[in-house]
């Protein structure tokens, strides 16, 4: 019952905000300003088709989605065990706290001039010396200054949600498996990890929610031809803002499917958090 009045409260939610959108582009009568729910409706119930001679929304939506997953993996791959070192070992957070936390208030934006001069339009198809072809096309969609502005949104809430959750472990056991003789292989793999992992799911969450944000920066830079913001961005010089919201719902509808798959993980995997408290 509580489920129920839940989703019968965020449906109210909802089907009041259409309702005002609606009222709203009737008042406004232009569809370049604002478009009606229906023309953004039925660019939304038809994914697949055609849009600008830029691909469809589906297309699109899957480019940018591969981008993302792309520079937040290696957010994740960098973020996760640099966290564990400064977290359990005091002289890394000593070397690099500050270090770090001086980057930490530059939003991922600003540095796109910097990146354009490193990378310029280079892609992983110059990583794997593939300069024509099928595969020419698909590699060249992942530019290094994309995939670096994604990574740099989703590195700190991983790195600092990882460093949180290894210097909050409970040091008791720590100690005790030290004085039983544990080594710190299996500290790190029976202890320290399994107390850390909340911590750190919600940080790659978190961390995956900003690298979704920054994607449409990505995609504005030179070189992109392809994905969802650069769909948006070509959509609003074209006057076509039915196809910018449809766009902008699509990010919202992805990010929120993303944010939902995570919260199932945690509910399934740290229950015993919740029952701990």
């Amino acid at each position: 019952m509580h489920t129920f009045s839940h989703r019968v409260l965020a449906l109210t939610t909802l089907a009041a905000f259409l309702a005002i959108w609606a009222w709203a582009a009737s008042v406004i009568g232009n569809s370049v300003i604002l478009p009606t729910v229906g023309q953004v409706a039925e660019l939304l119930a038809s994914p697949g088709q055609d849009l600008l001679s830029m691909g469809s929304l589906l297309t699109n939506i899957g480019v940018s989605l591969l981008r993302v997953l792309l520079g937040y993996g290696v957010a994740v791959a960098v973020g996760i065990p640099l966290g564990i070192g400064m977290g359990y070992y005091s002289v890394i957070h000593t070397m690099l706290g500050d270090f770090l936390n001086l980057f930490r208030p530059i939003p991922p934006l600003a540095w796109v001039p910097l990146v354009m001069a490193w990378f310029g339009i280079a892609s992983l198809a110059d990583l794997f010396g593939v300069d024509r072809g099928q595969w020419f096309v698909y590699l060249s969609n992942f530019k290094y200054s994309m995939i670096f502005i994604i990574f740099i949104g989703a590195f700190y809430p991983v790195l600092t949600s990882s460093i949180h959750g290894v210097r909050n472990a409970n040091r008791v056991f720590i100690d005790t498996a030290r004085v039983l003789g544990a080594s710190q292989f299996d500290i790190f793999r029976k202890i320290l990890l399994p107390a850390a992992m909340p911590s750190m799911v919600n940080g790659m969450r978190i961390g995956l929610g900003v690298a979704w944000m920054c994607l449409v920066s990505a995609e504005m830079l030179p070189g992109s031809i392809s994905g969802v913001g650069y769909l948006i961005t070509h959509a609003y010089t074209m006057a076509s803002t039915d196809i910018v919201v449809a766009g902008m719902v699509g990010i919202g509808l992805t990010g929120a499917l993303m944010d939902w798959l995570f919260r199932r993980v945690e509910r399934r995997c740290f229950s015993w958090q919740r029952l701990a408290r």
